[in-house]
């Protein structure tokens, strides 16, 4: 059985207030696009969600989008070797900064499910992904 990282039903089961259920798929679905982004993406992932991927980088589809598309799934197969040891350096919810990250980045209130799912919103947080990756990297040479 394949790693996960995350599922979308794991948070939109638990929602403690009315939110739409595509609330569950933004904060994921940002670390997802910035993989996608910079091609750490599998390749058996891109040539399934080929389309998917193309309309995202033609910003007429968002990461929380391509999430939603793909399942709301976010495990290991869908990801190359960087992109693995990557989201297990960072994303993973025991060791990794990004949640926290996330919740700084945001000022959360009232939870970390009010997060639109906006290019602005994608690009705050990417400059984050994009410090905490110089960092792994410089650590990992």
């Amino acid at each position: 059985m394949a790693t996960v990282y995350d599922k979308a039903k794991y948070h939109y089961e638990n929602f403690e207030e009315d939110l739409p259920q595509k609330q569950a798929y933004v904060h994921t679905g940002f670390f997802i696009g910035w993989l996608i982004e910079n091609d750490m993406v599998s390749e058996d992932f891109q040539k399934s969600f080929e389309n998917l991927i193309a309309d995202f980088k033609q910003k007429k589809m968002t990461g929380p989008e391509v999430y939603e598309k793909t399942g709301g799934v976010f495990a290991k197969d869908m990801l190359n070797e960087e992109g693995n040891q990557f989201a297990m350096f960072y994303f993973d919810f025991d060791t990794g900064e990004y949640r926290y990250h996330y919740l700084e980045a945001f000022d959360c209130e009232p939870s970390v499910y009010h997060v639109e799912d906006t290019w602005e919103n994608y690009d705050h947080i990417k400059d984050w992904i994009d410090n905490e990756y110089e960092y792994w990297c410089e650590k990992n040479e």
